[in-house]
């Protein structure tokens, strides 16, 4: 990195991925776009060479400015894209790099949209990174220094969009790609196995079954999330109360783009979902809303915290929202002092049932996770693989 790049970004405002050492090895394990963001000039393009020359052997940059991508406020299909999009549309497809790099001012929504899709089509997590230097707003200093030759008059029309932040669907933790793969095959056996258990045969009702058939929770669950993860906060792109206020808490700053490690406790189902519960650690807590819990069970007092979840499958028309609420039904029943009916083992662990078809596993050692904290910025509703896979493909998990 050059010196006068050192002196834009100092250390203390470099993003985790480029200075921390437990993110960069997550990152290594990952799939993540990440998308640098702001005005030319500012100093997107030595962020962007930064993150590339960090993961040089696992990253590929793509420069607005080398496909000749003059920044502009759009008023055409975005025809000037048709060739960088195809070549990253290639990389992608190829698996050239599981961590992809455009720099770009990505100034315009309709652009912005268009790269989320890509991201969730070949489901990568997204990072959106913009420059810290004291000029990034600052129109008459851009002026000189950006390469365009574009005129104050036209920095300025550009800048009302890069003034804001962008917010995201939710935030939350998202699994690295191998931790992810390996919970997905968990949740596979977890699933095929409670489905063959008798004890589970004779309490069907609840599902919707007449006792003592068999059902296919893989199939019953069918509905899956694009990248599994742990949501904190739920914006809808800013709409939500608060929204606006959880982006800027300290906490929530400093840890965009950081991995921290996920304990899952437990794994459990409901005639609605299915779901693996997350233990937070003190710092974790940092970032989780403070009316977490109050917000689905508002009569309810509840550990802060107790919400935490993935969400591993849905029954058909239930929302993955409805995971941390069901879970938190468990948690009500645990606090009134009912751990539920002892109906032996499963994968090595103790399995219960607490009624109304709810069963949790519990793992005799929590199951780490290495995730990166950031957030969703693509369409709702967007659903992942089918957890049962192809026939052969998932092998035997044994819970430890």
């Amino acid at each position: 990195m050059s010196a006068q790049a050192s002196k834009d970004h100092p250390e203390g405002q470099k993003p985790p991925l480029l200075v921390d050492d437990h993110t960069v090895t997550t990152v290594r394990e990952s799939k993540i776009l990440v998308l640098l963001r702001g005005l030319p000039g500012s100093g997107k393009s030595e962020l962007a060479k930064e993150v590339e020359q960090k993961y040089k052997d696992s990253a590929r940059l793509f420069s607005a400015d080398q496909y000749n991508v003059r920044p502009a406020v759009r008023s055409s299909s975005g025809g000037e894209y048709a060739k960088l999009d195809e070549d990253l549309n290639s990389c992608c497809e190829r698996h050239e790099a599981n961590i992809v790099i455009l720099d770009d001012t990505h100034h315009d929504r309709e652009r912005l949209e268009e790269l989320f899709d890509l991201a969730n089509k070949f489901q990568f997590t997204v990072i959106v990174l913009e420059p810290k230097t004291p000029w990034r707003l600052d129109c008459a200093q851009l002026k000189d220094k950006n390469h365009w030759k574009l005129t104050l008059e036209e920095l300025k029309n550009l800048r009302p969009t890069l003034e804001k932040d962008i917010l995201p669907l939710y935030f939350g933790w998202f699994l690295a790609k191998r931790d992810e793969d390996n919970l997905r095959k968990t949740a596979h056996e977890f699933l095929e196995q409670l489905g063959n258990l008798k004890a589970f045969k004779k309490r069907l009702q609840a599902f919707g079954r007449e006792d003592k058939h068999k059902l296919d929770l893989l199939k019953y669950f069918a509905k899956t999330p694009n990248i599994l993860h742990c949501t904190t906060k739920f914006c809808d792109y800013g709409k939500m109360p608060g929204s606006e206020e959880y982006a800027q808490l300290e906490a929530v700053r400093k840890g965009y783009s950081k991995a921290f490690t996920l304990h899952i406790s437990a794994l459990f189902i409901t005639p609605r979902t299915a779901g693996a519960q997350v233990e937070l650690t003190q710092e974790q807590l940092h970032v989780w809303p403070s009316d977490a819990e109050r917000e689905a069970m508002p009569k309810d007092v509840l550990p802060r915290g107790s919400r935490a979840h993935i969400t591993l499958g849905c029954a058909a028309d239930v929302q993955d929202v409805q995971t941390g609420i069901d879970l938190l039904e468990f948690v009500k029943l645990q606090q009134a002092g009912r751990e539920g009916e002892n109906m032996g083992e499963l994968l090595g662990s103790k399995i219960s049932y607490y009624d109304n078809g709810m069963w949790m596993l519990a793992l005799p050692r929590k199951k780490e996770i290495k995730t990166i904290f950031s957030g969703y910025y693509g369409k709702p509703g967007v659903t992942g693989p089918h957890l049962g896979g192809k026939k052969g493909l998932l092998p035997q998990c044994q819970i430890v």
